[in-house]
């Protein structure tokens, strides 16, 4: 059961609800294909001493057991994190095992602003910062449609 669910006022609505970009995977999928072409290049026969071959077929190994922890990693982390915007407020918890909330009401944000660069603009994620009277949240980065959660916090 997510999060936002226990902690709705009643009558109150959810405008959107945002999620981590997929983009997070990236890092991980690099480092398993790095490990599939080092795999490749041990057990194809172009290396010629037998013990050159199973050196490179452990750092093969090795580094696919990195690229799998990223994976998961980043798969636990997008999990985790939810982004909900309501008629009243703008809600944000991180965390599986321990958990950071952070929660501001919609009449109290002055500003949101969202940061994208190249490759978020063409695959539609960025950072969101939303400053608030008093205070503000911490930048939320890799979040996905970051234009459009902005238009369903601003629209309150």
């Amino acid at each position: 059961m997510p999060y936002y669910t226990k902690v709705l006022q009643p009558d109150e609505t959810v405008r959107m609800i945002g999620r981590l970009h997929w983009s997070m995977y990236v890092r991980g999928l690099i480092v398993v294909v790095l490990a599939c072409g080092i795999a490749i290049l041990a057990f194809s026969g172009w290396l010629p001493d037998p013990d050159w071959q199973r050196y490179t077929g452990i750092a093969a190994g090795v580094i696919g057991a990195l690229g799998l922890l990223l994976l998961l990693a980043a798969w636990i982390r997008r999990r985790a994190t939810e982004i909900v915007v309501t008629d009243r407020r703008v809600i944000f918890k991180r965390g599986l095992l321990t958990r950071h909330t952070v929660e501001m009401n919609v009449s109290k944000i002055e500003t949101v602003d969202v940061e994208q660069g190249i490759g978020g603009r063409i695959w539609n994620y960025g950072t969101l910062m939303i400053r608030g009277t008093g205070a503000g949240f911490e930048p939320l980065e890799g979040v996905g449609s970051p234009i459009q959660i902005r238009n369903a916090i601003v629209a309150g």
